[in-house]
């Protein structure tokens, strides 16, 4: 089985990864492959940041690797918190706070369009590849629901009355931003590896 590296050590990004892999790859994380240093995101886009990790894996290791970066963009916050999610109120990964903070910040409007995207950025045999995906949505007034993470309480997804949090992994991985782009990568790696 083919080793492929995701540059990442979140448990709830590789649950969705491995559950659309479908056993065809043996998926390893930063830990796995015995990186520990913190890969600073500094890019000023999904794309950039996505592919500082993909390529930092791929010049220390040369092994097949991915990298991936994920947000929410509001339409009336003109895309916050964008490339900042995961640290909109200052602490990166408190994830309560940042919602807190959307909360706050779409308080009195009317307009709560938002989508999600994902940006993959893959290196195969030393080639750079991009992935995207975006799912629409609008951004609820309240919490509700109690699975997945980050913004998934607030974020209702067109077409559907629940939020990200009240479906399970399956309805969600069906749907969701992280999943289009993945899908797009499986594609891409199956006809790689025929």
């Amino acid at each position: 089985m083919q080793e492929l590296v995701f540059a990442t050590n979140n448990r709830h990004k590789l649950e969705e990864v491995s559950a659309k892999l479908n056993g065809r790859f043996k998926l390893l994380t930063l830990d796995d492959i015995g990186f520990t240093d913190d890969i600073e995101e500094t890019g000023t886009t999904f794309r950039e940041n996505a592919s500082i990790k993909s390529t930092l894996i791929w010049d220390c290791y040369q092994l097949n690797c991915f990298g991936d970066d994920s947000g929410l963009e509001i339409d009336t916050l003109n895309g916050e918190p964008g490339i900042y999610s995961a640290r909109y109120a200052g602490t990166h990964g408190d994830h309560q706070a940042n919602i807190d903070k959307v909360l706050k910040n779409l308080s009195g409007s009317d307009n709560r369009k938002a989508h999600f995207r994902t940006v993959i950025s893959l290196i195969w045999e030393g080639t750079g590849h991009f992935f995207e995906g975006i799912v629409e949505g609008t951004i609820r007034t309240e919490m509700s629901g109690a699975k997945g993470f980050g913004y998934d309480p607030i974020f209702q997804p067109d077409g559907y009355d629940v939020t990200f949090a009240e479906m399970t992994l399956e309805e969600k991985n069906a749907i969701s931003h992280r999943a289009i782009a993945v899908e797009k990568l499986v594609a891409f790696l199956n006809s790689a590896t025929k």
